[in-house]
């Protein structure tokens, strides 16, 4: 098919045709996948066709290499138009139109129900509507600090509309002057439950012009009209573009049907359809393709990930240094934008710079430190997008914010294998005086549960240095865990920090602080400091314990667990909820075994109350001379 890349002011007539036919032809193949299927969403397939059809046609985005720098970027929000993505885009070459037809919604193939980002030529793994037009801010944003003259277009649908997320996300494309943005509404007026004007109403038009969009109202079945709509010449601000369409499009008994939104035509639909577009039915052949298991496949198209060149000069801070970890965090983040200056990572922050430590950073690097404003949901999925654009890129926030809140946009992040380093501080009782509300004690219950995410617990300012400078030069999901108050920096017996020179971290290797032959005790982030006390007590009652910390909670190793089965009594103690966090992890790797020793697992038990954190730990019985004796007495 011709390719203008929108450089023609006009669709070329030739181009038209072609456009016409191809659509009636997909109209087709989404038919048979989701009758052959049994299941899918043909409605907004069909009445998005026209959309996705232009874009993918007509931007620079090439199916001998999909993955190619700088290309426009097409990102599809309202995932289960997926029939419509696999005909487009298998229809253009971007991979097997018949695999994608026979393989769609079938166990072991790669065309699942909602598009898929391991597939080329589709930029987001999506479905979970309200957070593609933030991810595509954050696409569109990294893409032009790179330097790319590209466009990112992005299709949601109007139910969708009725997401807060996405009031969010227009908020922060119109602050930082996205005109590298656009986005489309399929708005065919149906959902689930019925007309869109009846289930929830929203004045798209209103809403997006108040916040600083170009708005472009057109009918969404006139190609003509949609190119001139969807071409980015002489954009200056993002742009939406009303594509008022009709659900089930092509087939009138469909047309206007919301019944059609989520059910899958039967096979005498099928057939009255297909006559209907003057299509032969091909249902038994691809019927029998399906039974015979070729729609097994897979394909993966690679996704590139951007991590920094240099780490920086590490710090190391003295015995007698008195400072917290979240400072440490900003003094290395600082240290690695200047190590990095050709290419620093982006820095998204939410109102909080002062608290976590970006403002240094802010200052020096104004054009990487992205102020989002109390926009947490947006901001996670925006984060995440940018992470997937080739650069490296930090979300600093409170960890009640940067977990509890904003999981199921990490659920999506994770899914989309998205290169997201989140800096969590103010992390567990240590957040003191803020009360229930703000104490973070899930978040490692919560990063256990996503497959793709690496979360650490630093133990003091030395040893956050040396995470902060991994997680910027190694790829994947880092989620690192800080408290709120100064930490004392952690020695050697000798008196020389453990986590100073010559310390080199390494993700998932516990760290033997003191050596015993008794009592294992495996602390976490605050509380390791803490475990040398109770172990000094221990030794004062004859009894020689070791203590380790662990900073990757998620991750412990089975060097570790082989270690601990020699010891009479196995504690863990954590400013975490205790039946979520480590000494959960660590219950749970020890229940595979037989004739382990005891495990004791100290940690936050209840919601905890306003006051500062050695008052809040003794109310829950975690000062280290009330640990001290819970591990006497257990002995005895």
């Amino acid at each position: 098919m011709t390719r203008t890349l929108f450089r023609e002011p006009e669709l070329p007539q030739e181009t038209l045709a072609e456009l016409r036919e191809f659509c009636r032809k997909a109209r087709g193949n989404i038919l048979h996948m989701t009758c052959l299927a049994g299941s899918g969403h043909p409605g907004g397939s069909m009445s998005s066709l026209e959309t996705l059809a232009l874009l993918w046609s007509q931007a620079a985005v090439d199916p001998n290499d999909p993955c190619r720098r700088g290309r426009d970027r097409i990102v599809v929000s309202h995932g289960h138009i997926s029939p419509a993505v696999y005909s487009v885009l298998g229809g253009l070459g971007f991979f097997s139109l018949e695999d994608a037809i026979v393989g769609f919604r079938h166990a072991g193939s790669s065309f699942e129900g909602h598009v898929e980002r391991h597939i080329p030529g589709i930029e987001l793994t999506s479905g979970n509507l309200g957070q593609g037009l933030s991810a595509a801010t954050g696409m569109a944003l990294a893409d032009r600090s790179l330097g790319h003259r590209n466009h990112v277009w992005v299709v949601t649908g109007d139910g969708e509309n009725q997401k807060g997320q996405i009031s969010e996300a227009r908020r922060f494309a119109s602050k930082f002057g996205l005109g590298n943005l656009t986005c489309v509404i399929d708005c065919n007026g149906l959902q689930i439950s019925g007309a869109t004007s009846d289930i929830m109403p929203v004045d798209h038009e209103a809403e997006f012009k108040c916040s600083g969009w170009e708005v472009i109202r057109v009918d969404g079945h006139d190609l003509e009209a949609l190119y001139r709509a969807l071409n980015p010449a002489g954009q200056r601000s993002p742009r939406l573009v009303i594509a008022e369409t009709v659900m089930g499009r092509g087939v009138s008994f469909m047309e206007n049907d919301p019944d059609f939104h989520g059910r899958a035509p039967s096979p005498d639909e099928l057939s009255a359809a297909l006559l209907e577009l003057g299509l032969p039915n091909r249902l038994e052949e691809l019927k029998s393709a399906r039974g015979s298991g070729s729609a097994r496949r897979t394909m993966h198209c690679e996704p590139r990930y951007h991590v920094c060149a240099l780490q920086g000069n590490p710090v190391t801070y003295p015995p007698d240094h008195r400072g917290d970890n979240r400072s440490a965090w900003g003094t290395a983040l600082l240290d690695l934008a200047r190590a990095n200056k050709n290419d620093p990572p982006l820095v998204f922050d939410c109102d909080l710079a002062g608290s976590v430590k970006t403002s240094g950073f802010g200052t020096e690097f104004p054009a990487h430190h992205l102020q989002c404003g109390i926009t947490e949901h947006h901001t996670a999925s925006a984060a995440g997008g940018a992470s997937l654009a080739e650069k490296v890129v930090f979300w600093a926030d409170f960890g009640v914010f940067a977990s509890d809140e904003t999981f199921n946009q990490h659920r999506i992040n994770d899914i989309n294998n998205t290169n997201l380093k989140v800096v969590a501080t103010h992390c567990g009782l240590d957040v003191g005086p803020d009360g229930k509300t703000h104490h973070c004690v899930k978040y490692v219950g919560l990063m256990r549960a996503l497959q793709n995410y690496f979360t650490v617990v630093p133990a003091d300012p030395n040893q956050t240095d040396r995470v902060v400078r991994f997680a910027a030069m190694h790829p994947g999901n880092f989620f690192i865990a800080m408290g709120r108050s100064r930490q004392p920096v952690i020695t050697d017996e000798a008196g020389r920090p453990f986590f100073g020179d010559g310390y080199r971290f390494v993700f998932g290797k516990p760290d033997m602080l003191r050596d015993g032959t008794d009592v294992a005790i495996m602390a976490m982030g605050s509380m390791c400091h803490r475990a040398i006390s109770v172990r000094a007590s221990l030794e004062k009652a004859g009894i020689s314990a070791r203590v380790y910390a662990v900073s990757a909670p998620n991750a412990l190793p089975e060097t570790l667990v082989k270690e601990l089965l020699g010891f009479s009594l196995l504690a863990t103690y954590e400013d975490h909820d205790a039946d979520t966090g480590l000494g959960a992890g660590l219950a749970i790797r020890l229940s595979e075994r037989s004739g382990t020793p005891r495990l004791l697992r100290f940690g936050v038990r209840e919601y905890g109350m306003s006051g500062e954190p050695d008052e809040l730990y003794k109310m829950q019985g975690l000062l280290p001379d009330q640990v001290a004796e819970s591990i006497l007495a257990a002995l005895r």
